[in-house]
């Protein structure tokens, strides 16, 4: 068996954002801020921004989340595309989530953006569209993970709307639907199996 890529993304997401925390001139290199993408060209941090985070709060949850679902979600992937397509599906999700940001603040100067959470949302609405029943810990407390999922949408588009709390929700949002598009382009077969899970629900 080889090495789980998820836990090498986790490992490298971990030791860049670490790098970052002790490092504020890296920081302000790899986070996404609009202005320099649009003057200076610097395109990287599309990409670059969904390695470091704003705290360990952030990371930690960020890669918990990640190394639970990713390792699932991993395996289906790699029977379909390989190791290297799913690595260039956590790599496509970073940027596919944060373009609408970017396209909506790249000409404010005060914006910044970081964090993984956007590719993370990816993985998790693939799992949830492979596992819709299957049992999601919620501060301890275990939820379905398709209630789980109508609720982190209902909350992110609200909040998104409203905004406030210095959380990127677009992202989140995007980073979701990505996962499910994704997720339905690779295997279409996952519809149907989707909505026959949704119709015997067994909890587990």
């Amino acid at each position: 068996m080889g090495i789980s890529l998820t836990i090498v993304l986790v490992g490298f997401t971990v030791a860049v954002s670490w790098m970052a925390f002790n490092n504020p001139r890296l920081l302000d290199r790899l986070l996404l801020w609009p202005p320099a993408i649009d003057r200076q060209h610097q395109y990287e941090r599309l990409l670059t921004h969904g390695f470091v985070h704003a705290d360990w709060q952030h990371l930690l949850f960020n890669m918990i989340t990640l190394f639970f679902f990713g390792r699932a979600v991993e395996g289906v992937f790699t029977t379909l595309i390989g190791q290297a397509g799913f690595v260039l599906f956590y790599l496509s999700a970073i940027l596919v989530a944060i373009l609408p940001t970017y396209l909506r603040n790249r000409h404010d100067p005060r914006y910044r953006s970081l964090g993984a959470s956007g590719a993370v949302s990816a993985v998790l609405f693939a799992y949830i569209l492979m596992a819709p029943w299957s049992l999601i810990f919620v501060f301890f407390l275990p939820v379905p993970a398709i209630l789980y999922a109508v609720f982190y949408v209902f909350y992110s588009i609200r909040m998104d709307r409203h905004g406030g709390d210095n959380v990127n929700h677009s992202a989140h949002l995007w980073g979701a639907g990505y996962g499910v598009l994704f997720t339905v382009m690779m295997e279409p077969r996952v519809i149907p199996f989707f909505l026959q899970q949704l119709l015997h629900p067994s909890f587990g």
